[in-house]
């Protein structure tokens, strides 16, 4: 893709990922769906993980697999809060953008 993602948007695109299941997901399986969006490094995505637990918008729990610990990440109350902000915000720059571009929503 030529264009950046931002801090913001990549929050927005992790927290989405995360609040699609209400028991939360892990790390890998984060990263493979991001994956089907934007192109990212598993040395990218840790650190945003980290950001967003630290800001209270994810928490962490530990559940074990095939022998081995597996880190899930779940989205907070406020986490969703913050999602749905990015929601808003979203749809009103993708709207500018268009009206910019000549295209048109319906």
């Amino acid at each position: 893709m030529v264009f950046a993602t931002g801090a913001a948007l990549l929050d927005a695109i992790v927290l989405a990922v995360v609040s699609k299941d209400a028991e939360g997901t892990y790390g890998y399986r984060i990263t493979q769906d991001v994956r089907e969006v934007i192109d990212i490094s598993e040395s990218t995505l840790y650190p945003v993980l980290r950001r967003l637990q630290k800001d209270e918008c994810l928490s962490v729990y530990d559940r074990e697999c095939s022998g081995r610990n597996r880190r899930y990440y779940q989205i907070t109350p406020k986490g969703s809060a913050q999602l749905m902000l990015y929601k808003s915000e979203w749809r009103l720059y993708a709207d500018k953008i268009d009206h910019i571009l000549g295209e048109q929503r319906e």
